[in-house]
């Protein structure tokens, strides 16, 4: 079971997260939106302002895939998308696409207060 660890709040994330999880094949995606459970990756190390930055998914083998490289894993288990997230695993678009996925990760979560939240509560700690 691959799990993804999403952001529920950010209304990008889960309209997308929202469409996958209807043609996503069962039994193969566990869905968690770190928004609502804070403590979910920890586990992993991670505070739940960096699961909210990034998309993050965990493979079957327990290995962590983040940003673009979590929406690949992603594609390549869904009917009709297994093309594309094939497509951007290729070095120079993944390079791109990489660069790509950072600027608009970093540039949504300085726009939702919610994520203001998280960081500043893990700046505290």
């Amino acid at each position: 079971m691959i799990k993804v660890y999403y952001d529920g709040i950010c209304g990008y994330c889960s309209k997308e997260i929202n469409h996958y999880r209807k043609i996503s094949p069962a039994n193969v995606f566990e869905w968690i939106d770190v928004a609502r459970e804070p403590d979910a990756m920890i586990r992993y190390n991670i505070t739940q302002a960096e699961a909210l930055l990034f998309l993050h998914a965990v493979d079957c083998r327990d290995n962590i895939h983040v940003g673009s490289e979590a929406f690949a894993m992603i594609w390549k288990h869904l009917p009709k998308w297994w093309i594309l997230g094939h497509l951007i695993s290729l070095p120079i678009i993944s390079f791109l696409s990489r660069r790509l996925y950072v600027w608009f990760a970093k540039r949504r979560f300085n726009g939702y207060r919610h994520c203001q939240l998280a960081s500043n509560n893990f700046s505290k700690n």
